[in-house]
Parts: C-alpha cells; sequence; structure tokens
C-alpha cells in the first residue's frame, strides 16, 4: 500500500465517529482529544509517520530523539541522558494536552511497559483517548540511530504487543 493511503487511511480513521458503549446505550461520540503513541524499534519509521499524521506540523509531535537532535538536525545520542530525554518528552507532552490540543503524537521505540505508563496516566488525567500503534519495518530501513543489529535484536525480544 501507498504512504499516501496509509497516511490517508490512518487520518480518516481519526477523524471518524466512534461508538462507544456505556451503561448498554450506544451513543456517538466525535473524537475531539486524541493521544497517539506511535511505538516500533529505530528505524522502522516511527518518526516519518508521526511528521505525516501531523498534516505538516499542524498537530505536535514529541519523541525523546527531539531532545538528542541539535538545532541544525544533527543526531547525538547520550545513554547518560536517556533519563532527561524520557522526561522532557513527557512534560512537552503534557504541555500539550493542558493546551488542549486535539491530537497530539508522541513516538518512541516504547519497547518496554513503563515507558508507556506516564502517558496512559497522562491521557487519564487529561481526559484524552489513548491509541497506541506499533510502526514495523517492513521498507526495510536502516536505523539513523547507530543502534547496533545486536542491540536491535535484544529491543525485538523484550518489544511486547497487548491484542486482548
Amino acid at each position: 500500500m501507498e504512504r499516501i493511503k496509509i497516511r490517508e487511511l490512518l487520518l480518516a480513521y481519526l477523524n471518524v465517529l466512534i461508538i462507544i458503549k456505556a451503561k448498554n446505550n450506544l451513543y456517538f461520540n466525535p473524537v475531539e482529544n486524541v493521544l497517539i503513541l506511535l511505538r516500533g524499534l529505530p528505524g522502522a519509521g516511527k518518526s516519518t509517520l508521526a511528521k505525516h499524521l501531523s498534516e505538516g506540523g499542524k498537530y505536535p509531535v514529541f519523541s525523546i530523539d527531539n531532545y538528542f537532535t541539535n538545532e541544525n538536525g544533527e543526531y547525538d545520542f547520550k545513554f547518560d541522558e536517556n533519563h532527561k530525554a524520557y522526561k522532557a518528552c513527557e512534560e512537552q507532552t503534557e504541555q500539550a494536552l493542558k493546551q488542549n490540543k486535539s491530537k497530539i503524537f508522541v513516538d518512541n521505540t516504547f519497547t518496554l511497559d513503563w515507558e508507556l505508563e506516564p502517558y496512559f496516566k497522562l491521557a487519564k488525567k487529561y481526559n484524552y483517548q489513548l491509541h497506541i500503534a506499533t510502526v514495523e519495518n517492513y521498507h526495510n530501513s536502516n536505523n539513523i540511530h547507530n543502534v547496533s543489529d545486536e542491540q536491535l535484536q535484544k529491543m525485538a525480544e523484550k518489544y511486547k504487543t497487548k491484542l486482548l
């Protein structure tokens, strides 16, 4: 499927009316405030997809990568500052939630449950609908973060999805 078709399908999904079942009554509720977490291994295309879904910056996109990217667009990962990057991403996301942005995208690896947990809490606190999408590397792209194949394999082994 072409990238543009995938983008259009995802945007359509985010804009449709969702049927919500509450107390045995069905009613329609337009999707107003949505927090979308894009997860996957480095090189899967999370940032690229987030950029497309944000409609050219209309909606905010946050990532741990932002912390390690300078104003010239150069990426310089420092493992010993990773905890600061996680915190900065959470804080930026919370600011957007406080501003009542209708759609907010966060693209991180989210390979471990503890990485997702703060966003579950934020979505609940600010009454946002939460969606998690896994981005897979079917396009066989290399990661730009210099993550070794060995490290990617370790990350993949820890990666869990919740299907039920």
